[in-house]
């Protein structure tokens, strides 16, 4: 079902847009950069109805950057502003803990999140197998085995819940190690031959390049596509150092200038925008 204007956008347009919003974060290091990223990407979740899938990400990529953090702390000796002194290590030295590993950490974190928020768009809301047959158009053999790794991957997932149960239903602590070997061996050689012989009755093996099927632009596709070239400048300016300096060390840098403002509103803006038109939707 078509949630959201984003949902409605084809899916080269959307993949793109969702790489040219994962790319501010990779290339920008800066704090009030980064929180307005995964502002936008709350806003842009909930006006696309993917709440559910922003909270679990959020339940494991939350204390997952925390902990990034944290390790950043412990094991980087660079900064000036010593927080506290810790205990004198005779293979390390003296182990000083500083505000800006402390803010580094912390913008490493909020670097992750943000690229899990871009990454949450691409896997929830773009049409993986029109995705595909685009990437197929490309390179067949590259296209068809990204195909068959995603729709593998649940098979293979439920297969395995499967044989855990029946696991647990057998006396005695279940089956021998050999014998869990025998049926996945058996399973995966069974299940290879149907994938190739599907492959071949569908025509695989001819090695030809599917038919392209024209589709009209969208005012959503348009919309987009606009966003996600507003969104590579930003991050181009970043890397240009027009906008959003940051240093962690030695001292902490990051001034909140008229040029980062501006880039921060402008990101703002561009992220959230294309999913206000909801007509049609």
């Amino acid at each position: 079902m078509t949630r959201s204007p984003l949902h409605a956008t084809r899916a080269s347009v959307g993949g793109a847009w969702c790489l040219a919003l994962g790319a501010v974060p990779i290339c920008s290091g800066h704090p009030a950069l980064l929180v307005a990223v995964l502002a936008a990407e709350v806003i842009i979740a909930f006006a696309a109805g993917l709440g559910p899938e922003l909270r679990a990400t959020a339940r494991w990529g939350v204390p997952f950057a925390v902990v990034v953090m944290a390790i950043n702390v412990l094991v980087s000796r660079n900064g000036a502003t010593v927080l506290f002194r810790g205990p004198y290590l005779p293979w390390v030295g003296q182990v000083d803990f500083t505000f800006e590993a402390l803010v580094y950490g912390a913008v490493l974190g909020l670097r992750i999140l943000a690229i899990f928020g871009s990454a949450i768009f691409l896997a929830a809301a773009v049409d993986t197998d029109e995705l595909l047959r685009a990437l197929r158009r490309v390179s067949l053999r590259s296209g068809v085995t990204a195909a068959l790794a995603l729709r593998l991957f649940g098979v293979l997932k439920r297969d395995a819940g499967r044989l855990a149960d029946a696991q647990r239903c057998l006396p005695d602590g279940g089956a021998s190690r050999l014998q869990v070997l025998h049926a996945v061996t058996t399973g995966a050689l069974d299940r290879a031959t149907d994938v190739a012989a599907t492959l071949e009755v569908r025509g695989f093996g001819a090695g030809g390049r599917p038919p392209r099927m024209p589709r009209p632009w969208s005012r959503h596709d348009l919309a987009f596509t606009c966003s996600a070239i507003v969104l590579v400048g930003i991050a181009a300016g970043v890397v240009a150092g027009l906008w959003g300096e940051f240093e962690a060390y030695p001292r902490l840098y990051a001034p909140l200038n008229a040029a980062t403002a501006g880039a921060i509103a402008v990101l703002m803006l561009s992220a959230v925008l294309p999913f206000a038109d909801r007509r049609g939707i």
